[in-house]
């Protein structure tokens, strides 16, 4: 199982909740993202798409900076959300553009 590193916005809420941030790092990233059957890229795309129709633009702000980690184009996330529109709701997907743009605008 790959140890995952801390993260500002897990670390913020250690003290709070250290089982759940345990489980994040351990299950969650060390884990089930690191099961062969997706590749990450995959991965990000389906979280993000997720994130985006469940409304959750706390938690999308930095997986859309790992999905450009993993490999995906700002013009594929900006199709996903697209997509997501018609499926998710299209309040949903205009909250998920404008979370995207600030990601966008701070990864060039």
């Amino acid at each position: 199982m790959a140890k995952t590193p801390s993260s500002a916005a897990r670390d913020r809420v250690r003290d709070v909740v250290p089982k759940l941030i345990e489980v994040t790092e351990n299950v969650l990233f060390g884990d089930i993202w690191e099961r062969p059957g997706l590749s990450k890229r995959d991965r990000s795309l389906i979280t993000c798409a997720v994130l985006v129709a469940t409304y959750r633009p706390e938690q999308l702000r930095g997986h859309l900076e790992r999905a450009l980690i993993n490999g995906l184009t700002k013009d594929e996330l900006s199709e996903m959300i697209t997509h997501v529109a018609f499926y998710g709701g299209w309040p949903a997907a205009m909250s998920g553009a404008n979370v995207a743009k600030e990601v966008f605008d701070n990864n060039p």
